[in-house]
């Protein structure tokens, strides 16, 4: 048996169906630019990218700090190493060396 439909059960009817197209229209909408949505991944993977270059990067200059360390060892110390360390930090030179001080470009 057909039982016609008062409008106000039609109304209701469009309006639930109104509500669950919304809902997926947002839950569309989430899935492609929300933050885990389709273009953050492709974001995310730029970022990823740029953090290996970085650890790349990192990694070279703790090998570099890790070799002058070893050459700075108290039991055996690399001559050439701690004759450019007291160069630098003590500004001393040898009796027969010239030093010749330039003007810094700014």
């Amino acid at each position: 048996m057909n039982v016609p439909a008062s409008k106000r059960d039609v109304i209701r009817a469009k309006l639930s169906q109104f509500g669950a197209l919304g809902v997926l229209l947002l839950l569309g909408g989430l899935a492609l630019v929300g933050p885990y949505g389709v273009l953050a991944w492709g974001e995310g993977i730029s970022q990823l990218e740029q953090r290996h270059k970085q650890i790349a990067l990192l990694t070279a200059e703790r090998d570099e700090l890790t070799n002058r360390v070893a050459l700075l060892d108290p039991n055996h110390v690399d001559p050439d190493m701690a004759s450019e360390l007291v160069r630098k930090d003590l500004n001393v030179a040898r009796p027969d060396e010239y030093v010749i001080q330039l003007d810094q470009m700014r």
